[in-house]
């Protein structure tokens, strides 16, 4: 029962985020302070009708959010390796799986990549068995992968990605409006490296959301956005010379 209403209450956070309802909004309806909501909400422990409450103010019943609960639940977020390295070896069929858990329709993909419609729907029927995907009635298609649904780190669809993508992904200035580029250098401690990591996973997590509440915009006001972030211990490459071969007047 925890587990369940631990989960009723994810999916509470989750439709209140998608319909730009925050905690303060939540407490005004609920006449509480906003700490008090953070915490009920941190602790489940929302009453059945605080939970109404909260589900009127974004229309929706409790049966409503039991049911988004359920179709999220028992959803796979992540391919086993061999699953990967199939995609990963298909061009035609990374590409489709890419748009796919962008939640492109059929009709996008043909739109945009001009690719043939038979060859698409067998891609999909792939999927289906990958069980990536549930393929329905007239070629639609419903995602089964969770919301923290990712690759395999360091597997073939990174590795993929890290060989083929990388020389391209940074051609580029970086000036465009939707382009930004920052590179950092310095000295951090273990425990400041560490620290900065996990904001790094909080500001992935961010975009995951933006993603998924931008879905329900029409599809030519969302444009494909890949984003890097990464740290490592590294000395630049052009620094980093071999003492018995450097030039004998720096020796």
């Amino acid at each position: 029962m925890a587990r369940q209403t631990k989960a009723l209450i994810t999916t509470l956070k989750r439709a209140l985020k998608a319909h730009g309802k925050t905690y303060a909004d939540v407490a005004t309806a609920l006449d509480l302070s906003e700490a008090s909501v953070k915490r009920l909400l941190s602790t489940n422990q929302l009453s059945l009708e605080r939970l109404e409450a909260i589900g009127q103010l974004i229309g929706l019943e409790i049966t409503d959010l039991v049911k988004q609960m359920e179709e999220e639940t028992g959803r796979i977020e992540r391919l086993t390796v061999e699953q990967e390295r199939e995609i990963a070896g298909d061009l035609t069929l990374l590409l489709i799986t890419v748009c796919i858990l962008n939640r492109w329709t059929l009709d996008d993909i043909l739109q945009v990549h001009q690719l043939d419609p038979h060859i698409c729907t067998r891609k999909l029927a792939r999927l289906d068995k990958l069980q990536l995907i549930d393929l329905l009635p007239r070629n639609r298609v419903k995602l089964k992968v969770a919301a923290n649904f990712n690759w395999i780190e360091n597997g073939p669809i990174q590795q993929f990605f890290q060989q083929r993508i990388a020389s391209e992904y940074f051609n580029s200035r970086f000036q465009g409006e939707d382009e930004n580029l920052i590179v950092l250098n310095g000295m951090l401690s273990k425990s400041s490296n560490q620290a900065f990591q996990r904001r790094m996973q909080r500001l992935a997590r961010e975009f995951e959301e933006f993603n998924r509440e931008d879905v329900s915009l029409d599809f030519d006001t969302r444009h494909g956005t890949t984003v890097i972030i990464a740290i490592r211990g590294w000395r630049y490459g052009l620094f980093k010379t071999d003492v018995d071969t450097m030039p004998a007047i720096v020796k």
